[in-house]
């Protein structure tokens, strides 16, 4: 009896070894459009982490990815929008600024530090944003691949789209920015004033040497993992 216990665990153990190598060897497992980036620029499999950024093979596009952590990437803190002498100063929330926050503080201080080895972080237009938009694949989560981009919140995040009417409600404040609102995937206009969620996008750089790094790592891995044939 203890014998087929220890036999049945053993082919338990197996499967699972077995499943997680399949898994690991599969490209399918890949997602078709985005890659995890490291904060040092590394591409990461689906499975690792931390990354710190989210590399769009679409759009050829590298966004930034938010936190928890109360840094500058906390995904909690808000930002009036601001640019250049456009919108409205210093109204959102966040603990990073010896006033309140703007986005032109949070663009400013990403690019100081350089985050995933890239300075020329900026606001999304709208259609970049809005590109991100999917149905949720799970109850209650946000309209965005969560798996990838993490800390998301139900709410308006801004772009860099200005100078739009406003609707009735708000018209007296007569123009804002465009954002887009992850919990409805839907798209407004708001006053500058408001306090909103932020994500900042960049132009991927050197996209093939990402591509490249990326690819081969999914072949070490897929080597590490082959079994070895027996020498005939």
């Amino acid at each position: 009896m203890k014998a087929r216990i220890v036999s049945s665990f053993s082919i338990l153990a197996a499967i699972t070894l077995y499943c997680s190598i399949e898994q690991a060897a599969d490209p399918s497992h890949e997602h078709p459009r985005y890659t995890k980036i490291s904060a040092d620029g590394e591409p990461l499999k689906p499975w690792q982490g931390p990354w710190a950024c989210v590399l769009d093979h679409q759009n050829n596009l590298l966004w930034e990815v938010k936190t928890d952590n109360e840094s500058i990437h906390d995904g909690y803190w808000t930002y009036s929008w601001f640019n250049n002498h456009t919108g409205e100063e210093n109204l959102g929330d966040c603990y990073f600024e010896p006033a309140r926050c703007d986005t032109e503080d949070l663009v400013r201080r990403t690019n100081r530090d350089g985050l995933c080895g890239v300075k020329n972080w900026r606001l999304p237009t709208h259609t970049e944003l809005q590109s991100l938009v999917e149905a949720p694949t799970r109850p209650s989560s946000t309209h965005i691949a969560h798996d990838y981009f993490i800390h998301i919140k139900h709410g308006d995040y801004w772009t860099s789209d200005s100078d739009d009417q406003l609707p009735a409600h708000f018209e007296q404040f007569q123009m804002g920015g465009k954002a887009v609102n992850f919990h409805t995937g839907q798209s407004m206009t708001l006053p500058y004033r408001n306090a909103a969620f932020t994500m900042l996008v960049s132009t991927a750089p050197n996209l093939t040497a990402f591509r490249f790094n990326t690819l081969r790592l999914s072949n070490r891995i897929s080597v590490i993992t082959q079994p070895k044939e027996n020498d005939k």
